[in-house]
């Protein structure tokens, strides 16, 4: 899995303390940005985060460039609908020979391994036979690719661009990050909080799953690590 942060808006922690001190003053959008000093912005950041206003922080986004992951994890990803993607194509994009994602418990059993990278194997040769087969009889060879790819399993690796703004970000932090979601798609998204935090860390500062900045939210489901999942997200 690579994960890279292509862009994110510049001066972000002041376009926030911007925002929210137009909603806390009587000033016009002429004047928003005066005498926000850097001390006064990190005081307006954290009085926001710690009390939980984040709407002002919907006015930043950040975007990242993904690659190694499966579908299967970018089926997941894409529930989050308060953001915009834009993902290889297997329409246009024909696999050659497609690279595929193992999950870790596959991985660890050998014989699970060995079972998995067989029918992977079988998947490239149906695909293979079913984009012959279907220009033997006329078809372009897009029109051949965009049906054989039916075959193709959740395990395909695809590349993925995505935005989200950081209040989605957050949402998207305390879903992902938690130890029940998938591993595939856990790993991304504390790479992604990684990535963010290293250039606003205060935005993030309480960022993370749920049990973070309060007690676990998943009640009787609780993986049981709290204060070991606290103390890591507070290093991270």
């Amino acid at each position: 899995m690579k994960v890279k942060l292509l862009r994110y808006t510049p001066d972000g922690e002041k376009l926030i303390s911007s925002a929210a001190k137009l909603c806390y003053s009587a000033v016009g959008v002429e004047e928003i940005e005066e005498g926000l000093t850097e001390d006064k912005i990190e005081k307006f950041l954290n009085n926001l985060i710690n009390i939980g206003h984040e709407s002002p922080i919907e006015h930043i986004s950040f975007t990242f460039g993904v690659e190694g992951v499966s579908r299967s994890l970018t089926h997941q990803l894409v529930r989050h609908r308060i953001a915009s993607y834009s993902q290889q194509s297997q329409r246009y994009v024909k696999e050659k020979q497609f690279e595929y994602v193992i999950p870790k418990e596959i991985e660890n059993i050998a014989p699970a391994k060995e079972l998995f990278i067989k029918q992977m194997l079988e998947d490239q040769k149906t695909y293979d036979k079913l984009v012959d087969l279907l220009m033997e009889q006329g078809r372009s060879e897009k029109e051949a690719i965009e049906d054989a790819r039916y075959v193709l399993p959740n395990a395909a690796e695809t590349k993925v661009v995505l935005t989200m703004n950081a209040r989605s970000l957050m949402h998207f932090f305390r879903l992902r990050t938690c130890e029940r979601a998938q591993t595939e798609i856990r790993l991304l998204a504390t790479e992604m909080l990684r990535l963010v935090k290293e250039v606003y860390p205060i935005i993030f500062k309480n960022a993370g799953p749920g049990c973070v900045v309060g007690p676990c939210p998943e009640g009787k489901m609780s993986c049981g690590k709290a204060d070991e999942t606290r103390e890591k997200f507070k290093n991270l």
